[in-house]
């Protein structure tokens, strides 16, 4: 059967207190509706409409890699109001729509995938995702008839005291039949205390029509939405440790599980240990056997096997196998580390290629270089990339020594087995098994303290 999905995000979000549209506040470093868009998808569903409001342009910019089309509520006006925005992505299709909220970002994609059997395999036309707590307080209620079946759904302004001791509320997570609902939509009314257009109205306007409507209790957990920033702190410490029981049962050793900030994209193989402190964002993917010892930062970068990484930051880039970085490196976007190399303490690597073997061991920026294999980095090499208007890219060979305190003026080439003397400004190039000596002469001026007056007693 045809399945699409609804995700609704034209909410402001004014307990925020953000000029940042709700949905597009971060748990784990993802977007909430992000979250939500990428577990629609894992569940099977690919047709995905986002229904945008207040903000409608931000939502549209962070959500622009995924894929989605995009239905437009001009005045906030409910649930109901939300849903009918989102006419012309239902109309024409046939089958069954999930409606999620773009602030509920802890849904797990074996609860969609279940929800979706559960009202698909039932026969139902309209199904609730519900949970069950002890207070239920300003949630809307499901209320069932003496047999468990679905009578309506009342919001909790408008129960009544027996409606309010029900202690099942509803999600505000459905699956609709998608011709039946564009149908009740139309019938919608606004007769309530909010004066606003309700969803779970379309529920009671199916019982009385004679359809069956379903209910599928869940975890409270996961169905929980984020209104405030408290709240986000909440899903946020939820998530993360949803996320490090995972890889902990994967075969990870986390030290400290709640100190270890790990994306919820992150890809991390066995036998890896990662210290506290730690901060792993993005589409990152760390393979087996390495260690990260305390208070890095790795975004969007892939580390393969056997690195050993100390404090240091690594963006955008590639690490090889059996690589030590740090403590203290900055490994800037676009840069590709080779095996086996060594890039120590307080070095700054920008959109550079590193050969096997080669170590800069400290004190040395290199950007828009290509690097060799087995090559030596003096301590307080600079390559010098930048004149003010343009960045000009160096070449370095294989089995290059680089003396320290080298500065190679870009653009500049030094060939295999060449060396360069500590002190030097390259500007040339430097052939092949030559050494490169380019500073000036020593002079001593015998007596030049004492003439000055400079000599102290």
């Amino acid at each position: 059967m045809y399945k699409c999905a609804a995700i609704l995000a034209a909410g402001e979000g004014k307990r925020m207190k953000s000029d940042t549209p709700k949905v597009l506040h971060k748990v784990c470093g993802k977007e909430m509706v992000n979250h939500v868009i990428d577990i629609m998808r894992k569940a099977g569903i690919e047709d995905v409409n986002v229904i945008v409001g207040k903000g409608a342009e931000k939502v549209k910019e962070g959500t622009k890699d995924r894929n989605v089309s995009y239905s437009f509520q001009e005045a906030q006006l409910g649930t109901g109001h939300a849903v009918k925005s989102a006419k012309d992505f239902l109309s024409s299709k046939s089958g069954t729509v999930a409606i999620f909220t773009g602030d509920a970002p802890l849904i797990k994609e074996e609860t969609v995938k279940e929800f979706i059997a559960f009202h698909e395999n039932g026969g139902f036309k309209a199904t609730i995702l519900t949970s069950v707590i002890d207070d239920a307080a300003h949630y809307g209620r499901v209320i069932r008839d003496e047999n468990g079946d679905v009578l309506k759904i009342v919001e909790a302004k408008d129960c009544n005291e027996e409606e309010l001791k029900v202690q099942e509320i509803n999600a505000g997570m459905y699956c609709f039949d998608i011709e039946l609902l564009l149908e009740s939509l139309e019938k919608l009314t606004n007769n309530n205390a909010q004066g606003e257009y309700y969803i779970t109205d379309v529920i009671g306007i199916l019982k009385s029509e004679g359809f069956k409507v379903g209910a599928m209790i869940t975890d409270y957990e996961e169905t929980i939405g984020v209104n405030s920033r408290v709240e986000l702190a909440e899903a946020e410490a939820i998530l993360r440790d949803r996320i490090n029981r995972k890889h902990m049962e994967n075969g990870v050793t986390i030290i400290d599980p709640k100190s270890t900030y790990i994306g919820s994209d992150v890809e991390i193989g066995r036998d890896t240990i990662i210290y506290p402190g730690n901060v792993i964002e993005g589409k990152t993917v760390i393979k087996e056997n390495c260690t990260l010892y305390p208070n890095s930062r790795i975004a969007d970068s892939t580390i393969e096997a056997g690195v050993d990484i100390q404090s240091s930051v690594i963006i955008e880039s590639y690490i090889g196998e059996g690589t030590t970085v740090g403590p203290f490196a900055y490994i800037r976007p676009e840069t590709n580390i080779g095996k086996n190399a060594r890039i120590g303490d307080f070095v700054e690597i920008k959109k550079s290629t590193i050969g096997d073997n080669t170590k800069v061991s400290h004190l040395t920026y290199i950007g828009d270089a290509e690097v060799g294999s087995g090559c030596n980095f003096g301590c307080g090499t600079v390559v010098v990339n930048y004149d003010g208007k343009k960045k000009y890219k160096t070449k370095i060979g294989n089995n290059v020594f680089i003396g320290c305190n080298t500065n190679l003026v870009a653009p500049v080439e030094v060939k295999d087995n060449a060396y360069t003397a500590a002190g030097s400004t390259i500007t040339s190039e430097v052939p092949e098994d030559s050494l490169a000596v380019a500073r000036a002469k020593q002079v001593n001026i015998e007596g030049w303290v004492v003439k000055k007056g400079l000599k102290k007693k």
